[in-house]
């Protein structure tokens, strides 16, 4: 079985394919979010002198976390539930050709999961 990551990135390719910005939209939505929470704190590095700071190409760069099925799996459903609620929202200001531009794309992404 792939995971939700893998899905998401195969699913990527057809939408760019079919033109379809909703689902494009989406699903490169949905990958920055899990790079963006496999990014590392800055506050989690130490802050030294000078004479500390290392040298050399690359000798600056931290490993990103690794996130857990799970943890990516909450990031995804964070994102379903975000649009769906914009979505609501936008039903209630009456523009409902964004109502429906979020609900797909919240569709979108709650079937790959």
């Amino acid at each position: 079985m792939t995971s939700l990551r893998e899905r998401l990135r195969a699913a990527l390719k057809p939408a760019m394919k079919a033109r379809d910005l909703g689902a494009v939209s989406a699903l490169r939505s949905a990958l920055a979010a899990i790079d963006n929470a496999e990014a590392i704190d800055v506050g989690e590095m130490r802050a030294g002198a000078m004479e500390d700071s290392p040298v050399g190409l690359g000798a600056a760069e931290a490993s990103r976390r690794d996130l857990t099925d799970v943890e990516i799996e909450a990031i995804v459903r964070r994102e379903i539930d975000e649009r769906r609620f914009a979505a609501t929202e936008y039903e209630h200001l009456g523009a409902i050709d964004r109502r429906d531009r979020l609900t797909a794309e919240a569709d979108e992404l709650a079937a790959l999961l």
